[in-house]
């Protein structure tokens, strides 16, 4: 029997089982991303959530020394203040916008460019033109006398400059207060402006008046009583003297000017101020620090570069250094001058650059927010119109004037007043009725608009003159007292006989013979 006749005995096995299988792989363990997990680690770290303007409704705490040293708790809790009501509230209102942060980080707030510029913008415009003495009497002289005096006091117990670092004060914290220290005066009585209560100083001019005015701010008072019974009264949630440092001070001398006053719930923890400018701005001010700062980075990294290469070994935790040291010593020399070596068969690189338009744009709005919340012009709060705002329009300025002369008749005026009839007291023994306080107008007049102003007047007064309705008298008593007319302080008991187009030459005795020596001239 053939080979072939034996082998077809036995079973010929299947193809596809007499194909050895391959062999079973184990995948490697899962290694830690090492790096990946520091760095997701690290940035978990670093992260800060949104920042909130969130403040406890709780009483203020207040600065060592404001409490005289037998007084152990803030009479400014004397009305069991609700302030676990007013947290409630504060919950629903969302958690924003309420309570005191505290005179400490107003202060901290204080040294920042941004707050600052409220503050001085403000103070600049309501104290720029300041104010002036007028009369109301005609008869002039005694009256005059006394303005000129007056202005000189003012400016020796600087009251101007007072007043502009109350206005400050105001913005910072909320409340500005004005002391008025009388020599010789108990601070703890009523302050009332009559003679018999301030005397009148024979001797102001050699030895002084006596009398100083100055500006405190808010973390060195505090509230000593206060009405929080009866709504009736005139002092309802109104301290009718004040703690300044441990001693006590009756409101009148320690008169307090609140711009932005907070509801009756809210004074207690707010310690009987306003809200501060600063806090108002805030918000807005953050907003443009965080654009300003991501603007100057985008243009500080305005391109990504993207190195495509094997990421394996890195990622699996294997010693990666030389690779990190790489791309790290790259991106510290990266210039236009700087060049980065990459592998040609297993490394690709690519830019990816961010435009850059628009830009300006968003740092505009930004400001013209921190404008927005101050009602203070650009240009006025900045010093400059930045791109974006459009042209400056002359109607938004004056607005803002308006509304300056609206604050300073609203809240400047009484200090203001209080000083000057506080000067007429000590240097004359009463308070002249006649003498009234002006504010100047912020907008000033260029000189053609004040020659065209005084060409119309003049031509009015002619005509007034002309048709018997007015004497030339009364117009020359009218620009004598005008400071703009040019003509101020002018004589005026004596006026010039009107020159007619057809008056006669006056006649010097030597016309006749002058006409005869003309008359031989052939």
């Amino acid at each position: 029997m053939s080979n072939l006749t034996k082998a077809s005995k036995h079973k010929v096995p299947d193809a596809k089982k007499r194909e050895p299988k391959p062999p079973k792989l184990k995948s490697p363990a899962r290694r830690p991303l090492k790096h990946l997990s520091a760095a997701v680690s690290k940035a978990r770290t670093n992260y800060k959530p949104a920042k909130t303007y969130s403040y406890e409704i709780k009483p203020p705490e207040l600065m060592p020394g404001v409490l005289p040293p037998d007084v152990k708790k803030a009479p400014i809790a004397m009305d069991s203040a609700p302030y676990s009501y007013a947290q409630s509230c504060y919950g629903a209102a969302g958690g924003d916008w309420v309570g005191f942060p505290g005179y400490p980080y107003l202060s901290m707030l204080s040294t920042r460019a941004e707050y600052r510029a409220f503050a001085q913008a403000l103070a600049t415009q309501i104290t720029r033109e300041w104010i002036t003495l007028q009369s109301t009497d005609t008869a002039g002289d005694s009256t005059k006398a006394k303005i000129t005096e007056l202005n000189q006091a003012m400016t020796e117990i600087r009251l101007k400059e007072t007043i502009h670092l109350a206005v400050e004060h105001d913005s910072f914290f909320g409340r500005a207060q004005i002391l008025h220290n009388l020599q010789g005066h108990d601070l703890t009585v009523p302050l009332k402006l009559t003679p018999q209560t301030i005397k009148k100083r024979d001797d102001w001019r050699k030895s002084g008046l006596g009398y100083t005015v100055s500006a405190v701010e808010a973390m060195w008072t505090t509230p000593n009583a206060y009405n929080a019974i009866d709504p009736s009264r005139p002092d309802f949630y109104e301290p009718s003297s004040w703690f300044m440092l441990g001693k006590l001070v009756h409101a009148t001398r320690l008169q307090t000017v609140i711009t932005r006053p907070v509801s009756d719930m809210l004074k207690p923890p707010f310690n009987f101020g306003g809200i501060s400018m600063s806090q108002l701005a805030e918000p807005y001010v953050d907003n443009w620090l965080r654009t300003r700062q991501s603007v100057a980075d985008l243009i500080s990294n305005f391109s990504i570069i993207v190195l495509a290469t094997a990421m394996d070994e890195s990622l699996q935790g294997d010693d990666a250094d030389e690779l990190f040291k790489r791309i790290e010593l790259f991106t510290l020399t990266r210039n236009n001058r700087g060049a980065f070596v990459i592998d040609k068969d297993r490394e690709e690189m690519d830019q990816i650059a961010v435009p850059l338009g628009g830009l300006a744009e968003l740092q505009s709005q930004s400001q013209e927010q921190m404008c927005s919340v101050s009602h203070i012009p650009a240009v006025i709060l900045l010093g400059i119109a930045p791109t974006g705002f459009g042209n400056l329009a002359e109607g938004e300025i004056l607005a803002f004037y308006d509304w300056i002369r609206a604050i300073q008749e609203a809240f400047w005026r009484k200090p203001i007043e209080t000083s000057i009839n506080i000067l007429q007291l000590l240097m004359y023994g009463e308070i002249d009725p006649d003498i009234v306080v002006n504010f100047e107008p912020l907008y000033q007049m260029t000189p053609k608009e004040l020659a065209e102003i005084r060409t119309a007047d003049a031509n009015t007064d002619s005509a007034y003159i002309d048709r018997g309705v007015i004497d030339p008298l009364e117009t020359r008593i009218k620009i004598a007292r005008n400071p703009e007319s040019g003509y101020q302080g002018l004589d005026t008991t004596k006026v010039p006989a009107p020159q007619g187009d057809g008056a006669a030459e006056p006649d010097d005795g030597n016309s006749g013979e002058q006409d005869g020596k003309n008359e031989d001239v052939p």
